[in-house]
């Protein structure tokens, strides 16, 4: 009986998981699809609040797509996902709060000063 080091009763051990090639390249695809869009928001001159959000949309969109598919972040387990992507959330949050203290100190000084 000759058996291999590191095999099990034969099997043979995945070297790493495949995935289908067609996924790639529809999320290519519709990384371009969304890049266009993004330069087409430029070209037809839109201005306020609806440009900035539909760059943040378009960007946020590309960044996930990146993330779960390029990153293999979509076939990864719960645990690592929440490793990964909570730490940015919170530092996100904190951001958010100290945006908000920022805002309410300026004022406050901009009041004492106009006094």
């Amino acid at each position: 009986m000759n058996r291999a080091v590191g095999t099990d009763a034969g099997h043979e051990h995945a070297e790493g998981q495949q995935h289908p090639l067609a996924i790639y390249l529809w999320i290519w695809a519709l990384l371009f699809v969304f890049s266009t869009f993004s330069y087409l928001i430029d070209y037809f001159h839109l201005h306020g609040y609806l440009r900035w959000s539909l760059i943040i949309i378009f960007m946020l969109l590309k960044a996930g797509f990146i993330v779960a598919i390029f990153m293999h972040m979509a076939w990864e387990r719960l645990a690592l996902k929440f490793a990964i992507l909570v730490p940015p959330l919170v530092l996100l949050v904190l951001i958010g709060l100290m945006a908000i203290e920022g805002d309410y100190t300026f004022l406050t000084r901009l009041t004492a000063f106009l006094r």
